[in-house]
């Protein structure tokens, strides 16, 4: 038996035009009823609209029926009973409009005349009784009538269809020239003239009510809204959304809280745990902060939720069990600026450009580089790549083309980190070779190369990571296997410095920086995360955070959350 529900498109459709009817959306509501050949015909209560019916309150039933789709000869009975009543109450320009300027009626002249003409005969008499005489005789019927008529010559025609003769005479009235019919009836065939065709009033209401009881329903108010609120209820039951998150329902995101002052963490918030052979190479955070994403030396890629440190089940796809992969070890990822696309670089040297609602690969790159891939940004438009790679270079890949559009070249050891400067004019690189290279985008040339300071050991160091500082752009955070962090010029000055004071055993081996730069975080070898003032320019706070070596940090793009994933197949979210 299958566990999946098929909803009618149809359905869908009357969901949103009662949406439309309920918010007096009118037009919308006509144009998609008419587009789409989809009818609501839905009133707010039955009994109601058949009490309406019945006690001949027609000011609230002709609203409804504008917006139903009925048979033409049930609406030519209801607008031929409120014609009637209309002119019993002499409210005689009422009953006009309806006879006159509903579509209705308007085919009902076209097509029934007799009746037609009846209820304009009707209309223009001096007088209305309901119960004026009536006859069945089939044969012939006299009745002498002294009726002045006026008609439009237009009409004429209409009364030829009708088996009634007629004297017409032409009278000059200044200078307009109408027919003035004398209507000498001879004979018409079972002619009735029972206003309210052989029946009382309160009778044809109650026959018309059940007539059109049976083409309409009644459903719940506001059904849109109501199974968005219950789809809502269920995320948050199944631990997908936090209770009294506000949700962004058109982008399918919760609206996230901006942390006002930055903070540094001091408590851990949740642990996600690998399996025993596998751990997580790298993790970021989505730019609008909805999503964690690592990625494992095991091939997987998954999205978790940093609220509740559980996998996103409501990526259907993860849902499922199926998950965006590589081959091989996936040792770097990065969003695009918007959040909709995630990029992932591999040990053997291939990247893959998924849509992270989704789970689709939209593009392979089979042989971006000839090694693995260490670092991956996009540009701010989102239309290109920038990797690096263990083979020594940087290379800017075209997303839409595939094709490799930049390389750069220079670099004589590993390239393990790169990044745009925020006009996206240059491209800076940070290298196993000891040294940060600022090169030209669109020449490729290397414009500026610089060591940061060397380890108080002694030698040369590493390069492992660079990071645009938030404060003033023009600067950048490099670090460096040392147990310091430095802030830098493009041109190689140090403007300032962060140090731990170990001369052995607390190298860092990756940093991240706060969203207002207020803080910068480095995790050292040692295992510790190390946490820096800016202001001060003193370490302010120091804590362990894994059980083996600690492999990277990462900083959410708005609040004081922090994770740190490690050798001992964890990944740990840390808070103030």
């Amino acid at each position: 038996m299958s566990s999946t529900l098929e909803i009618e498109a149809r359905d869908v459709i009357k969901i949103v035009l009662q949406f439309c009817k309920e918010n007096s959306l009118h037009q919308t509501f006509q144009t998609l009823q008419s587009e789409c050949q989809v009818s609501l015909n839905t009133v707010d209560s039955l009994e109601t609209f058949i009490a309406d019916i019945n006690s001949g309150r027609w000011d609230a039933i002709l609203p409804q029926v504008a917006q139903l789709k009925l048979p033409r000869k049930k609406l030519e009975d209801l607008y031929e009973q409120i014609v009637l009543e209309m002119i019993e109450l002499r409210e005689l320009d009422t009953a006009r409009a309806i006879l006159r300027q509903t579509q209705a009626m308007g085919v009902m002249k076209q097509e029934q005349p007799e009746r037609y003409l009846r209820l304009e005969h009707l209309l223009v008499r001096t007088y209305f009784d309901p119960h004026e005489w009536d006859s069945e005789q089939s044969g012939m019927m006299c009745m002498f009538a002294s009726l002045m008529i006026v008609i439009e010559p237009m009409d004429y025609n209409l009364c030829r269809k009708c088996n009634v003769r007629f004297l017409l005479t032409i009278q000059y009235y200044g200078s307009l020239c109408k027919l003035v019919a004398l209507a000498s009836i001879f004979s018409v065939q079972n002619f009735r003239y029972t206003a309210y065709q052989d029946s009382t009033k309160e009778k044809r209401r109650a026959q018309i009510a059940q007539a059109l009881a049976a083409e309409v329903s009644v459903v719940p108010p506001s059904r849109l809204m109501a199974l968005i609120g219950q789809a809502l209820k269920w995320q948050q039951h199944q631990g997908l959304l936090p209770p009294g998150t506000q949700f962004d329902l058109f982008r399918g995101t919760a609206a996230m809280k901006q942390d006002v002052d930055d903070m540094y963490p001091t408590t851990l918030g949740h642990t996600i745990k690998f399996g025993t052979k596998s751990h997580a190479e790298c993790a970021r955070f989505s730019p609008d902060g909805q999503f964690l994403v690592s990625c494992s030396v095991d091939g997987f890629i998954e999205v978790w939720d940093h609220i509740s440190g559980k996998l996103k089940k409501d990526l259907q796809y993860q849902a499922d069990e199926t998950f965006m992969m590589h081959d091989d070890a996936v040792l770097c990822v990065d969003f695009s600026r918007d959040s909709e696309m995630l990029a992932s670089g591999s040990q053997d040297g291939k990247i893959k450009v998924w849509r992270i609602r989704t789970g689709q690969c939209l593009r392979r790159l089979e042989r971006a580089h000839s090694q693995g891939v260490t670092s991956l940004v996009f540009s701010r438009d989102g239309s290109q790549i920038l990797s690096t790679s263990f083979d020594s270079t940087a290379r800017i890949h075209g997303l839409k083309s595939g094709k490799l559009l930049k390389e750069f070249r220079g670099h004589t050891s590993y390239v393990n980190d790169a990044i745009f400067t925020n006009d996206g004019g240059r491209v800076i690189t940070a290298s196993s070779d000891c040294t940060v290279k600022v090169w030209d985008v669109k020449t490729s040339d290397c414009l500026q190369t610089f060591k940061p300071p060397p380890p108080l050991r002694g030698g040369d160091a590493s390069v492992n990571a660079v990071h645009l500082f938030p404060k003033n752009t023009d600067h950048i955070i490099v670090c460096n296997r040392t147990s310091s962090i430095y802030l830098m010029t493009l041109q190689g000055q140090v403007v300032k410095s962060f140090s731990s004071g170990k001369r052995e055993g607390g190298d860092f081996v990756a940093a991240c920086v706060s969203p207002k730069g207020e803080w910068i975080y480095c995790v050292g070898e040692d295992r510790n995360i190390y946490c820096f003032s800016y202001q001060s320019g003193k370490l302010e706070h120091l804590m362990k955070v894994h059980e083996k070596d600690v492999i990277g940090v990462t900083h959410h793009p708005h609040r004081n959350l922090v994770a740190t994933y490690s050798e001992d197949s964890t990944m740990k979210l840390w808070k103030p």
